[in-house]
């Protein structure tokens, strides 16, 4: 009787991003991504201007979740600045994600926004994994992809001689 003594999981794997359909299925994510957190914003701008009053009150009744008193505070002294904020930052973020233009720095907005939406809405009845933490982790797989290269704006930015001289830019871009 012969027996086989390779190990079939002790071979490398790799997933090639250089490939021209992980490409396409990437810039297509980052455009859908894009487009959610656009229109999100945008429907707020129309709706309020700048002068979104939702949030501030959502934070305010966050009392019972996991960052405790921190967004209560945020919501009665901040209100300044998230009611503009947050239509503001959310067609932007969805703006530069779209478009793939300062793709990696739009990303980590988009993952702060929905870290808070995260824990702020709480409903774990299902569970952990939310629509939520799913927003989450499209936001930072857009940033570790460094989606803006692939059919974005980021790939000719990258090209440009600013970010020759400053190579550092690129941590932005992507």
């Amino acid at each position: 009787m012969a027996t086989n003594t390779a190990n079939p999981l002790g071979e490398e794997f790799a997933f090639d991003i250089g490939g021209p359909v992980a490409k396409y299925w990437v810039a297509m994510l980052r455009v859908i991504v894009g487009w959610w957190f656009l229109h999100a914003g945008v429907t707020k701008l129309i709706e309020d201007g700048l002068a979104y009053g939702y949030g501030p009150a959502y934070m305010r009744g966050m009392t019972g979740t996991a960052l405790g008193p921190i967004p209560v505070w945020m919501g009665e002294n901040l209100a300044w600045l998230i009611r503009p904020g947050v239509p503001l930052f959310e067609t932007l973020i969805g703006l530069g994600i779209m478009f793939g233009v300062l793709t990696r720095l739009a990303a980590f907005g988009g993952a702060v926004f929905m870290t808070l939406f995260w824990v702020g809405n709480a409903g774990y009845g299902n569970g952990l994994v939310t629509g939520d933490f799913m927003g989450l982790l499209l936001f930072v797989t857009l940033a570790a992809l460094a989606a803006g290269r692939y059919y974005g704006g980021d790939a000719v930015i990258e090209q440009t001689e600013l970010v020759e001289r400053h190579p550092k830019l690129k941590y932005i871009l992507g």
